[in-house]
């Protein structure tokens, strides 16, 4: 069992930053691919970046690429979703998700088994 628990979500300014981490917690953290997902209201649940269990491949939505960054620390059992030049349709409710099905990192919801809460991020104009 793994438990993901988000946090550093907020309201900020279009063009800002924010940092999201995602703590997990479990011994075997190190072994899961890790992605963040985003749902805005009325809409589906969207892929927006993945990492490797070993941190060595990233992947990201197109909108995300040039402005997102993430990343892992397997000693701390976190993983890190740094946002940069935030825009209005960056708004939504981030989450993390952890999967020992797959090696890489998926933008398929579907191959996750794990999923935190979820941490709002609302960018104004």
């Amino acid at each position: 069992q793994v438990q993901l628990v988000e946090s550093g979500g907020g309201l900020v300014q279009a063009g800002g930053s924010l940092r999201l981490s995602c703590a997990a917690s479990g011994r075997t953290f190190s072994s899961y691919a890790m992605g963040w997902f985003r749902q805005a209201p009325g809409k589906e649940r969207e892929f927006v970046a993945a990492i490797k269990w070993s941190g060595g491949s990233t992947y990201y939505v197109d909108s995300a690429k040039g402005r997102f960054t993430i990343s892992r620390d397997n000693a701390k059992n976190t993983v890190y979703l740094q946002m940069n030049s935030l825009k209005p349709e960056d708004t939504a409710v981030y989450y993390c998700a952890a999967s020992n099905r797959v090696s890489y990192g998926s933008r398929y919801p579907y191959d996750y088994n794990y999923w935190g809460q979820g941490t709002q991020v609302t960018v104004s104009s």
